[in-house]
């Protein structure tokens, strides 16, 4: 039998409460780190293209100076292209679309977990996300098929994204109030998971950005999934850890995720989560991986490289060290040793 300690009872009874005022029912599972395939809604399975390659976890970072204008502003063309060549160098294969087929299938229904939460000035760019689009249609996804979404609907808005919650074109919503009922517990993790990501969803994308936080050090794509539960203010002790690493254990994530497209067009790299200008500048890049821990690895170097440059003290000595990516990777969702990491990077014109 699972052990559950009086700390992790008392937590579960209060979130109990709170989930009962969701919208469609789900039983309680207790996760022990097991995985149950029933659980991946109508999944057409995990990535045709595995994670390690070459015994290698692969990180991909393309970087293009065009890809913002003087004032600012995207260029989807170039955001395309940078998209595109990430894609080839990430799944080695040779034309765009063979690169996307590779790795999803036209029946997939596709989630893209964006990060709104900062505002317009630190969210994923709405370009980004229309250029993974494009590529999703090389599959042979249809629009319908394709759900941009967060936590809140008013915060997608403000980061400027189109809200649309009809049948037909890509659909772009928040969760807002529509978790499960009752909630999922794996780990030190109790929570009610929004119906996107457990009732809707065989396939995940996650776009998160690239940005310093205040508690967990970083704020990539392993903390980003916070937005897919009811109650991530309770998960903040102790550097996020060993929170982060236990939500990204769960089958609703770590057997639907296909692909990380970690938007640093903009790197903040001190005062996150929130947008603090004195502390962001513009990157060009963006970052590709299957693997997770690997890719907030890489993440989470670019940042301390910008504050040693920029004079601040590392994120250990600022008593924040990400600690939950060792984490994540001793929990077997990824690697974070560098000599096992693949970093390539592409300089665009």
């Amino acid at each position: 039998m699972h052990q559950i300690n009086r700390r992790f009872f008392l937590k579960s009874i209060s979130i109990f409460g709170a989930c009962l005022a969701g919208i469609i029912s789900f039983p309680l599972k207790l996760w022990g780190g097991l995985t149950d395939k029933s659980l991946s809604n109508k999944s057409s399975g995990k990535s045709p293209s595995p994670r390690i390659i070459g015994g290698k976890s692969r990180v991909v970072l393309v970087r293009d100076s065009r890809v913002l204008n003087s004032s600012h502003e995207m260029d989807l063309s170039v955001a395309c292209e940078m998209v595109s060549k990430g894609m080839l160098n990430l799944t080695g294969e040779s034309s765009p679309d063979r690169a996307w087929k590779s790795l999803f299938r036209p029946k997939d229904i596709i989630g893209i977990k964006v990060n709104a939460l900062g505002g317009r000035q630190i969210a994923t760019h709405s370009g980004i996300v229309e250029a993974v689009i494009s590529g999703l249609k090389l599959a042979g996804i249809p629009e319908k098929n394709i759900i941009v979404w967060d936590r809140l609907t008013k915060e997608l808005r403000s980061a400027g994204y189109t809200i649309n919650k009809s049948s037909s074109g890509v659909k772009c919503f928040g969760t807002d109030i529509d978790y499960d009922r009752y909630p999922e517990m794996v780990g030190s993790i109790g929570s009610c998971f929004s119906t996107i990501i457990s009732r809707h969803c065989t396939a995940l994308i996650n776009i998160p950005v690239l940005k310093d936080h205040d508690l967990a050090g970083v704020s990539l794509s392993l903390k980003n999934f916070y937005g897919a539960i009811h109650n991530p203010n309770k998960y903040h002790d102790n550097k996020c850890d060993p929170y982060i690493a236990d939500l990204n254990t769960h089958p609703y994530i770590k057997d639907k995720l296909r692909l990380i497209v970690c938007d640093a067009i903009t790197l903040q790299y001190q005062g996150g989560p929130a947008y603090k200008p004195q502390w962001a500048l513009a990157n060009h890049s963006l970052l590709l991986s299957q693997d997770s821990v690997a890719i907030d690895k890489i993440g989470a170097r670019l940042i301390e490289e910008k504050r040693k440059e920029k004079g601040l003290p590392s994120l250990k000595e600022a008593g924040r060290e990400p600690i939950h990516i060792a984490t994540a990777a001793k929990k077997g969702l990824g690697i974070d040793n560098l000599d096992e990491i693949e970093f390539i990077y592409r300089r665009g014109r």
